[in-house]
């Protein structure tokens, strides 16, 4: 018997119980589906934070903050206290030429007095208060530790706008959701400059007016707004000019408040801490959680490859009992079969040829409906990133899960055929006609 005549058999037994086959191909396309959809789903996940570990970025970022001098870590060639541990030019130069460090970004704070007047709490205006601004290289914004909730981030040479954090929203009893309600708003903050005068010290302010285009999460440095580095070196300038070079007001005797150090990917985070360390500046860096949650994101896609397999065998057991009660239905067609000198490997090859063509359809229709299903997540997951102010994830063809789904379908219902092919194949041709 040819592969040909095995295929027409085939064919005509499908033929006979279209609902059965049809019941059958569904059973295998929902399985193939849902592994499908969990597999992409969890394979686009894990891709885009892998992906972003892997370039580098906020989450391969280090914090480097100035210390004093360790009076214990002596030169021993002149004598003296180590090197300075101020984050000035140098430094940064210093540490931009390490090893395996992608780029430098300084952070400079400087505290304010900031009004606005336009904002109440509680039907009372707001109190001039106390607060910092911080001010990064927003050029570089993509780098930084920053995410928008509401609005867009100032303009990167602006001197008349700033993004607020969520702690100015708590500071008007506003919640996250209602962060667009600031956007648009104006407020005014004043660098200080101390005078000293006997008994009737003042203080001058530099003042500043500016919108508020934007609110973000940020963790480059501790304040509740956030400006081009420009306003806060140009605050902190003020304020050290004063008699007093800023003492008064506890102005830090670094340029720069901290850096913030991007490694080559985060395989490379300990080793450059572990080098800026030595240089002797205190760090931290969300090493460990990072790790953390890569080892999570593989235990979710365990689980989601496992949940699909359990359709997928769900499946097989479905196309096992349909081709059992196919060699029952059919025993007089195979006694005729073997009469008239068909062999039990001819009679096999007819039932794995109906268990597979079963099976390939299904997986074509599940992957391809897998597929849909994934994609229709990605964007509702898309839509929600985009209100978060977050990339959105880009759902590729994930080659080799659809070839896995399409495949995996196929042998695994030629598998799941095997048992009913070979009784029917060992079915004797005097039982098969006399038992019809």
């Amino acid at each position: 018997m040819s592969w040909r005549d095995a295929l027409a058999l085939a064919g005509k037994g499908v033929q006979r119980r279209p609902g059965r086959a049809v019941l059958t191909v569904l059973a295998v396309a929902l399985a193939a589906a849902l592994l499908t959809a969990l597999l992409t789903i969890a394979g686009t996940a894990e891709t885009k934070v892998l992906d972003e570990l892997a370039k580098g970025g906020p989450l391969a970022g280090i914090k480097v903050a100035a210390a004093e001098p360790d009076p214990g870590q002596i030169d021993q060639d002149n004598a003296r206290p180590g090197p300075p541990r101020d984050l000035d030019d140098a430094a940064l130069a210093r540490i931009a030429a390490l090893p395996a460090v992608s780029r430098v970004l300084p952070v400079i704070t400087a505290r304010v007095l900031v009004t606005a007047p336009d904002r109440t709490v509680e039907g009372q205006a707001l109190d001039p208060f106390l607060d910092t601004i911080v001010g990064v290289d927003l050029s570089s914004a993509a780098s930084l530790p920053l995410t928008v909730l509401a609005g867009r981030l100032p303009g990167e040479s602006s001197v008349t706008e700033v993004a607020v954090t969520q702690g100015y929203l708590e500071r008007l009893g506003l919640e996250r959701t209602e962060a667009s309600t600031v956007v648009g708003s104006e407020i005014r903050w004043g660098a200080g400059r101390f005078y000293p005068d006997g008994e009737r010290s003042f203080v001058r302010g530099r003042w500043v007016r500016a919108q508020v285009v934007g609110v973000v999460a940020q963790e480059a440095g501790s304040g509740s707004f956030l400006v081009p580095i420009d306003q806060a070196r140009t605050a902190r300038a003020w304020t050290g000019s004063g008699p007093d070079g800023g003492a008064s007001l506890e102005l830090a005797s670094s340029p720069y408040t901290g850096l913030f150090v991007v490694a080559e990917g985060i395989d490379n985070v300990s080793r450059v801490r572990a080098q800026i360390t030595a240089v002797g500046y205190s760090t931290s860096a969300p090493e460990n959680l990072i790790a953390t949650v890569r080892r999570y994101l593989h235990v979710v896609e365990i689980v989601l490859s496992a949940v699909g397999g359990i359709g997928l065998v769900i499946a097989a057991l479905g196309i096992t009992n349909a081709l059992l009660a196919a060699v029952r239905e059919r025993r007089r067609e195979i006694g005729v079969l073997k009469a008239i000198g068909a062999r039990d490997r001819d009679v096999l090859r007819i039932f794995l040829v109906e268990a597979t063509a079963l099976g390939l359809l299904g997986g074509l229709l599940g992957t391809a409906l897998g597929w849909l299903v994934a994609r229709g997540v990605s964007e509702v997951v898309n839509g929600y990133l985009a209100a978060q102010g977050l990339v959105g994830v880009r759902l590729g063809i994930p080659v080799l899960v659809v070839a896995g789904g399409i495949v995996g379908s196929a042998l695994l219902s030629l598998v799941a055929g095997t048992v009913p092919a070979l009784r029917a194949a060992r079915l004797p041709a005097r039982e098969a006609v006399g038992g019809s």
